[in-house]
């Protein structure tokens, strides 16, 4: 069963994207490492998962229709910082 709490998301995204970020910044140096790559396409995509796990269940996580759901929207619910 999934962890689908507001605060265990957003922790779990918020790590996800910092290895997103770090590897980006290595792979900016280090263009031919392809394991690096491959972890990168791999937590890109395990961001992607938890970012559309999170939206299905609270609402949209940023603004201007990129993230268009169901769940809720930036007017109707509350905002991220005010969890």
């Amino acid at each position: 069963m999934k962890d689908c709490t507001q605060n265990n998301l957003l922790r779990k995204i918020s790590e996800v994207e910092f290895v997103c970020v770090e590897l980006n910044l290595y792979l900016d140096t280090h263009p031919t490492d392809k394991n690096a790559r491959n972890d990168y396409l791999c937590y890109s995509k395990k961001l992607q998962s938890l970012i559309k796990e999170y939206e299905a269940c609270f609402g949209p996580l940023t603004n201007f229709g990129h993230s268009p759901t169901e769940a809720g929207c930036w007017v109707c619910s509350k905002w991220p910082w005010q969890l």
